[in-house]
């Protein structure tokens, strides 16, 4: 019955076309008795499938973050460090420029308190943003009742306060985000799959891993110790097979070392714990500068080692012999090779963490399978060493490479937390900027230009060094089109996104001019130079001059889609004239956190709720008139406030022939 009623409930909305208020999430709220006075506050939330909400602590910049406030917190009771959250992911929104961390399918929160005597009931209100193809913002209070005793006690949420009612948003989906937990930077882009995130991440932090052992084999420091170590079992093995079997279980031991020191990192720290580090404005300081450290390391100025003692004590160690012999021999390894491969595991290990979760152990399993292998397929087939180059200034190369490689990824953390401080210093074009200057140097540097301390001379460069240096400046070139507004769509995950920079429309972009001159009084350029009002008063007090029909766009500042829309839809040739010539453009932000004069302040008629904010009242204003509260969502409608398209009077987000041709019917309507 659920199924053939949610297929009525879903035909019924495509017929009459009309949006609903959509809640996808479900709320549970319980206490937990500590101690003496000291309570644990608990909120569960279950999550409508394909939908996610954010984390309290998702980055500035991005979707709205979860906010949970307590009514008379530090009067009544006194709360005890932050609430505290399980079951984030992350992911990288490409519209925000920044990694977001949110829940899907369920979130959890705790917050412990300590009361005063004589309390017995606790208000809390939860303010989230749940996205689907579409973004809604939601308030829900709850009633705490404490319990005496130590048994847990669910408390129910009032009734007239909070709407447990579960709807799922007839639009397909079109993308989903991942994130993990503390900081701040920016909304969720998503893969258009409605597949969960998590998994295919843990694949491309395995990929990367992969791909970065790799480069360290190929470092001085790892790469002439192939032929030894292989000559080393193939000689002193009694016969081929015992050789084979020890060099099987030395690449074993390799990878059995990384994997526990990811296993350690993520349960020293707990995957939470990592998520925070990753996303925190200080750590991307701290690793920016360490980055900067491996770096200046790698280019030659100095080498990152381990003590020699440690390294002496662990080679003693192997000349035991057996299965612990070799071992301590795969340990030496690590210890000897620390200065190429330290910098390399540092940062795999921060973005693995990153990802949540079980990250930094797939990311150290990854790097050292990488490593192993040609140790144990070289002791397997001894005959493929004779194929294998000759140690040399080649190696050095590598690891210069690797140097340029580390010192521009430096500067992707130092801009995720200028991102977040909004500080504006390393802006777009500075980024850029940057970039061009260290690919550029790294291009010179390939064809023999400049060299490093402990370069070998160079009489020629070879045909491979040749072509890599041919890509890099490739690459660089395709960089210098950016500092003038080029979207640069290969790397868009990694620069500031276009907003956040000198001249948002680009240089020499004599459009941003001559719109300033003739914006309207109250109006503003949005979006590809087409003229906006937020004010909704002097939206409408322009259409009546100019009579022409009004677009409400009720949008937000962290709504993904709504950026979606405004850089696919709106920018098309279709769309673009016509929201610049033939309406008048209202956007309406529902996230507008601004507070209300006093006067205007008040208790909804339609949902109880306080209105406190610019938001509020957009918000408020969506659900009495239009009955949703998702965004995008716009409207067609005539001077007198009357809808143009009868038969569709909102739309949401949709591809551009369909919005074009509702567009069309609305301003026929209004023309008639």
């Amino acid at each position: 019955m659920r199924k053939f009623f949610f297929l009525f409930w879903s035909l019924t909305f495509l017929i009459s076309v009309n949006a609903q208020i959509v809640d996808p999430v479900k709320w549970k709220n319980s206490v937990r008795k500590k101690s003496e006075n000291h309570y644990v506050l608990v909120l569960d939330a279950q999550i409508e499938k394909e939908w996610h909400m954010y984390s309290q602590f998702t980055p500035d910049g991005g979707s709205l973050p979860t906010e949970i406030k307590y009514t008379n917190a530090g009067k009544d009771f006194k709360l005890i460090g932050k609430t505290k959250e399980t079951g984030t992911h992350k992911a990288f929104n490409d519209v925000f420029g920044v990694d977001e961390i949110y829940f899907e399918n369920k979130a959890h929160f705790e917050q412990e308190i300590e009361v005063k005597a004589g309390l017995k009931t606790i208000d809390a209100s939860v303010d989230y943003q749940a996205c689907k193809q579409m973004c809604s913002n939601f308030t829900k209070k709850f009633t705490f009742t404490l319990p005496v005793d130590e048994i847990v006690a669910d408390a129910v949420p009032s009734q007239e306060k909070i709407d447990t009612t579960t709807q799922v948003s007839p639009e397909p989906s079109i993308e989903s985000v991942a994130k993990d937990t503390e900081a701040k930077v920016a909304e969720a882009p998503v893969t258009k799959a409605t597949q969960p995130a998590a998994p295919r991440n843990l694949w491309s932090v395995f990929l990367i891993a992969f791909l970065s052992g790799f480069a360290a084999l190929l470092t001085p420091c790892v790469f002439p110790l192939i032929p030894m170590t292989v000559s080393f079992f193939t000689k002193q093995s009694k016969t081929k097979a015992e050789g084979k079997k020890n060099a099987i279980i030395y690449g074993i031991s390799i990878i059995a070392i990384y994997v526990i020191l990811g296993s350690l990192v993520t349960a020293i720290f707990g995957a939470d714990a990592l998520n925070a580090l990753a996303t925190n404005v200080w750590f991307n300081v701290i690793f920016f500068v360490l980055l900067v450290i491996f770096a200046i390391s790698f280019l030659g100025a100095f080498e990152i080692v381990l003590p020699h003692t440690w390294a002496n004590k662990v080679d003693r160690q192997a000349d035991r012999g057996g299965i612990i012999g070799i071992l301590f021999m795969a340990l030496a390894l690590a210890v000897v090779s620390f200065s190429c491969t330290g910098p390399i595991v540092g940062t795999l290990l921060f973005e693995a963490a990153s990802r949540g979760g079980i990250g930094p152990i797939v990311g150290m399993l990854g790097f050292s399978l990488a490593l192993a292998l040609p140790f144990m397929l070289f002791a397997m087939f001894p005959g493929w060493l004779n194929s294998l180059p000759k140690s040399g200034g080649w190696l050095n190369t590598v690891k210069v490479f690797l140097g340029f490689l580390e010192l521009a990824l430096a500067f992707k953390f130092l801009s995720n937390a200028d991102l977040v401080l909004q500080l504006h210093l390393l802006e777009r074009e500075v980024f850029l900027a940057i970039w061009i200057a260290i690919f550029g140097v790294l291009a010179l540097y390939l064809f023999g230009k400049i060299s490093t301390p402990h370069d070998s001379p160079l009489t020629h460069i070879s045909v491979g060094r040749l072509l890599l240096g041919i890509l890099v400046l490739t690459f660089t070139v395709y960089l210098i089109p950016g500092l003038w507004g080029a979207p640069l769509k290969l790397i868009n995950a990694f620069p500031p996104p276009l907003e956040y920079s000198e001249s948002p429309r680009g240089l020499g972009n004599s459009e941003v001019t001559t719109v300033a001159q003739e914006l309207p009084e109250g109006a503003k350029s949005g979006p590809h130079g087409i003229t906006v009002f937020d004010d909704y008063e002097k939206g409408m007090a322009y259409a009546k001059k100019v009579n022409k029909p009004i677009m409400l766009d009720f949008t937000g500042f962290a709504c993904v889609n709504c950026r979606k829309m405004e850089n696919n839809v709106w920018s098309d040739a279709r769309i673009l004239p016509i929201l610049k010539e033939q309406v008048v453009l209202i956007s309406l932000y529902v996230d507008d956190k601004r507070p209300l004069p006093a006067s205007e302040q008040h208790i909804s008629n339609d949902t109880g709720e306080q209105i406190e904010t610019i938001g509020d009242k957009w918000t408020d204003f969506m659900i009495s008139r239009y009955h949703t509260n998702t965004q995008p969502m716009y409207v067609l409608m005539d001077q007198q406030e009357k809808n143009l398209n009868l038969q569709q009077p909102t739309i949401s987000y949709t591809d551009v022939e369909t919005f074009e041709s509702w567009l069309k019917k609305g301003i026929s309507a209004y023309q008639k």
